[in-house]
């Protein structure tokens, strides 16, 4: 991707975050809360972070925490939500493309709904779980290729869509990693036509200790 698309797509999502109050709600979201409820508060990392939701419930969970995007405008929008909420969040403005986190410092890395084409996710989960400390998780949460034809929502071109066994296959190589969770989970969504259920991968790693390699 040039220079000039990546300008085009932060101005994109620059507008997209300005047009309305939030564009996510301001709760974490329902995995992020599901899978940190048997974790020790630590360091996590927060990659495409947005305004903020799933940074700031960490924080306010006792997390010291890390929130990455590229937005400016999200980033704004986040420090005001992490202000009126109390909590302290490192705020970083970077693309993730050319982000650089410190290896093997984070107790939790989060990659929530991002959806490149396959060749910069595998350069995303591998850049995430570069990241983990011995015995962090790496959360991976997003759009299902199945939700296209049988969920509603997320992107509606197949390509950036993914699935379970392609964040394990991202991974392939990787040594010292265990898989917890790799599967399909549904999500209930409201929409104009009422409630629906939306189809999302989730997958969830730990590098292992030393002692238990």
């Amino acid at each position: 991707m040039t220079t000039e698309h990546r300008a085009m797509e932060r101005e994109h999502w620059d507008r997209r975050y300005a047009e309305a109050e939030l564009v996510w709600s301001a709760d974490a979201n329902r995995f992020v809360v599901q899978e940190a409820a048997d974790l020790t508060p630590g360091r996590a990392l927060d990659l495409g972070a947005g305004e903020g939701r799933n940074a700031i419930w960490l924080g306010a969970q006792g997390w010291r925490v890390t929130a990455v995007d590229f937005s400016a405008v999200a980033l704004v929008k986040a420090r005001g939500l992490a202000g009126e909420r109390g909590v302290d969040v490192n705020w970083i403005e970077a693309d993730l493309r050319r982000y650089t986190p410190q290896r093997e410092a984070f107790d939790l890395v989060l990659v929530m709904y991002m959806h490149p084409l396959p060749p910069e996710r595998r350069s995303l989960v591998r850049m995430a779980e570069s990241a983990l400390a011995p015995g962090g998780t790496l959360l991976v949460v997003g759009h299902d290729r199945t939700n296209l034809t049988e969920g509603v929502g997320g992107p509606q071109d197949l390509d950036r869509l993914f699935g379970p066994e392609d964040i394990v296959a991202d991974l392939a190589g990787v040594e010292g990693l265990r898989t917890i969770r790799a599967e399909r989970v549904l999500r209930s969504v409201q929409t104009d036509e009422g409630e629906r259920t939306a189809i999302d991968a989730l997958v969830r790693v730990q590098r292992l200790r030393d002692d238990e390699r």
